[in-house]
């Protein structure tokens, strides 16, 4: 509930339909029409829904945003929290890290085409490399950020490389990780439907070009828009319900 006593999804749903009903006003009176109505849009999406097409185009996106983002967690965490943790390491590799961090993953699209060909290769790769700099830099500086208490206390417990891992160090930078897989999935999302719209022959990004190309279809053009955006919302959704997990919940502000 909200200080006003309505519930936030409320004042929410209020603002969207606000926005939709203005939406809808602005297109009645522009005489060119350049942009569909609200109803025709839903029904673009309906006729994508009934093809098959919708649902087609939408697994094809999870399946690449899924693959592209587990491989950049899988190797970008852990070798993060190593260099995090030997300073050598990070004198090491942090200027190289430095020098990729701030290219664009949309820059490795011909390098993409030209290793991997037009397809699913090429997204899961754009999506591998827009993910794996900002969860390497997390989890490095999650690192930095465990208190030493805790590393003090591992230590005086005598435990194990293994252990104190296991026990100490994870636990630690869990809360820290969780904030950068949300961003880094976000960022992903952002990836792949731009890696559809050039590098792909399916997908929610291929729906949008497609649809351009083949009549002005810009009620299906709209249509894929707002799936994309209530899918992206459902995934943020998703990682933020990661937060109330009992044994990360320590490490997040109660509300």
């Amino acid at each position: 509930m909200t200080r006003a006593g309505m519930p936030a999804w409320v004042k929410s749903v209020a603002v969207i339909a606000g926005l939709v009903l203005v939406w809808h006003v602005a297109v009645v009176r522009q005489p060119a029409h350049l942009l569909p109505t609200p109803l025709a849009v839903a029904a673009g999406i309906v006729e994508l829904a009934r093809s098959g097409l919708l649902l087609k185009y939408v697994v094809a996106s999870l399946f690449r945003v899924t693959w592209g983002f587990l491989l950049a967690a899988a190797t970008a965490i852990p070798l993060g929290l190593t260099i995090g943790w030997f300073a050598r390491a990070e004198m090491a590799f942090n200027p190289l890290v430095q020098i990729f961090r701030p290219i664009s993953p949309l820059a490795w699209i011909p390098i993409a085409i030209l290793w991997f060909g037009v397809g699913d290769l090429s997204a899961i790769f754009l999506i591998f490399v827009g993910c794996f700099f900002s969860l390497l830099l997390t989890a490095m500086s999650a690192v930095h950020n465990v208190p030493d208490a805790y590393i003090d206390v591992g230590r005086n417990f005598g435990l194990s490389t293994p252990q104190f891992i296991y026990r100490v160090l994870y636990p630690a930078v869990a809360p820290q990780l969780i904030v950068g897989l949300r961003i880094a999935l976000g960022v992903a999302w952002l990836v792949v439907v731009a890696a559809e719209m050039i590098a792909g022959n399916s997908g929610l990004g291929f729906l949008i070009v497609d649809a351009r190309n083949a009549g002005n279809r810009y009620d299906l053009v709209v249509g894929a828009m707002v799936v994309i955006g209530l899918i992206g919302l459902l995934l943020d959704f998703g990682m933020r319900s990661l937060e109330q997990v009992k044994s990360f919940r320590w490490g997040f502000p109660e509300n």
